[in-house]
């Protein structure tokens, strides 16, 4: 009878310990658990931000729903002009062909644009002007830049600033998106001849400057960057 104990008890101890060990090899259902996730029936707006305290490894997409990017964008057009005028909606045209364009941030670029653009001019770096002109443009100012060097003629020019930089039409032709900027600047330039005379300008004064300059893009294109397509003085 102590015999059959032992052994009855020895099974019962060997049973338990199984189970435990399955147990904590399975685990144990608590009703919680999510179902198993079917990659080809998901849709993009069932699917959840993984949980992790580490933010820098989480990569936030962006919105698919383009109607509502638009309608979010239009606030900086309205931010730039008064809603209902012809500049807010020549914007809002702009913006609805290229969500992504911001007058404001568009201003500012074209800022360091005329800069570029200017200094480049005068030293007569003809790569730096073809990343930023269209070809029409481009060749004009090449040809210029030609004409001054069968002279023997040099400018000098030093930038002092950009005092306004305002955007005062827009408009879209076809695809394209033509912005145009009324530039008022301050710079020293002086033209001199083969002599080293100074010819047109004045190396010791600031002079204002001011240019109604146009720029355009493709907005189908992927190409992000504007080109300057058409230049007027107002002096």
């Amino acid at each position: 009878m102590g015999s059959f104990d032992f052994v009855t008890v020895f099974f019962f101890v060997a049973a338990v310990i199984i189970f435990l060990q399955l147990r904590n090899v399975l685990g144990r259902r608590t009703g919680n658990e999510r179902p198993p996730i079917d990659p080809y029936s998901a849709r993009e707006g069932d699917l959840e931000a993984p949980d992790n305290d580490d933010d820098s490894k989480i990569i936030t997409l962006p919105r698919r729903d383009g109607d509502k990017a638009v309608s979010d964008k239009f606030a900086a057009a309205d931010a730039y002009s008064p809603v209902g005028t012809e500049l807010n909606n020549s914007l809002r045209n702009v913006i609805s062909a290229d969500p992504d364009f911001d007058p404001k941030g568009f201003a500012n670029g074209a800022r360091t644009a005329y800069e570029m653009i200017v200094t480049a001019y005068a030293e007569g770096d003809k790569k730096t002007l073809k990343s930023l002109l269209s070809r029409e443009v481009y060749e004009g100012f090449v040809s210029a830049i030609k004409d001054r060097e069968s002279r023997s003629e040099t400018i000098k020019s030093t930038f002092v600033g950009i005092d306004k930089a305002d955007i005062v039409q827009a408009e879209m032709k076809d695809s394209d998106a033509h912005i145009t900027l009324r530039i008022v600047s301050e710079l020293i330039t002086a033209t001199y001849d083969k002599g080293g005379e100074v010819i047109d300008g004045d190396p010791d004064s600031v002079g204002e400057v001011n240019d109604v300059w146009t720029f355009a893009r493709d907005t189908r294109s992927r190409d992000p960057n504007w080109k300057l397509i058409a230049t007027e003085s107002e002096d």
